[in-house]
């Protein structure tokens, strides 16, 4: 596997962590979508995130998680269900601004007011919803801070990635812990200090760190874990002809006479894979025809 992931709990069932590789997966989406660095960044974290977040659920349960800031990416749009599939976009995918130090400015790209809104299909009639505002806009502390301020659960979370001069990614990966109630204080408080001692995340990664390792360098002896799973984790779209046929159908008769008449057809572009889905008059007339029918 070159992208996966690895969940664990504590063998005293108080805390458990989730910890990816997903460098494959950030490059294709972020080649598809033509990436500037610093959105390269944004997005790479918030898809790494998302996978996090959707290794959390159970089987058939999907996350989608909407970051949207007063900057000029403007907002980060990321789906990901709990078999391992990720997707997700930028409203603005050309953006790329420089800190002072020369680092990326991840923050100043989303921008420091905004919202984090997480919904999640738990295969109810309505999703769960939670909302909370942009802590630091670095994406990883703002996912920590939702789980903590919406979920009401201990949660640490880092994200990172290493990009070369060209824009490629040639690490990308994070990790995720949360605290299992009922909460042990000290048990918290010494992995929080093992998370403040390691080396920068990109580093780590760079250097070829697995997750099993990142694990292992959060978790001291004295709080041994049990594997759980290791999971594949790959880049998947949901869209496809029939499900674009549906929303086009949504529009109405009135509407899909005026494209017909007006345009001669339509084209709809998928905004998380870029494919492209082209209906001809006929197409058009086939669809009205089956408005009718429904």
């Amino acid at each position: 596997m070159t992208d996966y992931l690895v969940r664990v709990i504590s063998k005293s069932g108080s805390v458990r962590g989730l910890a990816c590789v997903t460098t494959g997966l950030v490059n294709d989406i972020c080649k598809r979508h033509g990436t500037l660095p610093t959105a390269t960044a944004a997005l790479g974290r918030a898809l790494t995130g998302g996978t996090l977040m959707g290794a959390m659920l159970k089987t058939g349960q999907r996350v989608a998680m909407r970051f949207e800031g007063n900057g000029p990416l403007k907002k980060i749009i990321v789906e990901a269900d709990s078999n391992g599939t990720v997707r997700g976009y930028t409203g603005d995918p050309n953006v790329h601004l420089l800190r002072p130090d020369g680092k990326l400015d991840v923050a100043g790209a989303i921008g420091k007011a905004g919202f984090l809104t997480v919904a999640k299909d738990l295969g109810l009639k309505e999703p769960y919803r939670g909302t909370v505002q942009l802590y630091s806009s670095q994406i990883a502390q703002d996912l920590a801070f939702y789980l903590v301020e919406s979920e009401q659960i201990p949660s640490a979370v880092g994200l990172s990635e290493f990009l070369e001069i060209d824009g490629t990614v040639t690490a990308a990966g994070g990790f995720l812990l949360q605290a299992v109630p009922p909460v042990d204080p000290e048990v918290i408080e010494t992995l929080m200090k093992r998370v403040e001692e390691l080396p920068p995340l990109s580093e780590m990664l760079h250097e070829g760190a697995t997750p099993e390792e990142i694990l292992a360098r959060i978790f001291p002896p004295e709080i041994p874990y049990d594997v759980l799973e290791k999971r594949e984790l790959a880049f998947a779209c949901s869209c496809g002809r029939e499900r674009i046929e549906r929303v086009l159908m949504s529009l109405g008769k009135k509407e899909l006479a005026s494209m017909r008449r007006d345009q001669h057809g339509a084209e709809v572009t998928c905004e998380f894979c870029g494919e492209h889905y082209r209906f001809n008059e006929a197409d058009l007339d086939r669809l009205a025809n089956e408005v009718d029918q429904e």
